[in-house]
């Protein structure tokens, strides 16, 4: 499966983004999908990751309440839905895919840019 990650941009704090990530293939469907982000100077984490079929969730602490990320297979495209941004989310956004783990992922997307303005 091949990820394209798109929706990043410049945004003032307590401002929204929704990132998309979509996937070329047939059998999206059979992907667990995360989404991670790195800052600059920092290590990659983990952001939040959905189900195969979208009934499951799970969020980082970090942005639990904030973010929401869903999936419409139909579309083989996976959303992050991102409000009340602090400065602190700023950094590069990666989808990633796995047919087997919710939490380790074969598949990766390249980044987008995601620049919180105070």
């Amino acid at each position: 499966v091949q990820l394209q990650a798109s929706g990043g941009g410049l945004v003032q704090a307590g401002g929204s983004l929704r990132l998309s990530c979509a996937a070329s293939g047939r059998t999206f469907s059979s992907y667990a999908v995360g989404w991670f982000r790195q800052a600059p100077g920092k290590e990659r984490e983990f952001v939040a990751a959905v189900s195969w079929s979208g009934g499951s969730t799970y969020y980082a602490d970090s942005v639990r309440g904030r973010f929401t990320i869903s999936r419409d297979n139909a579309k083989n495209t996976v959303y992050l839905q991102m409000n009340s941004l602090k400065p602190e989310d700023t950094a590069v956004y990666y989808c990633a895919a796995d047919q087997e783990s919710l939490w380790e992922y074969n598949y990766w997307g390249q980044g987008t840019k995601v620049t919180v303005s105070s």
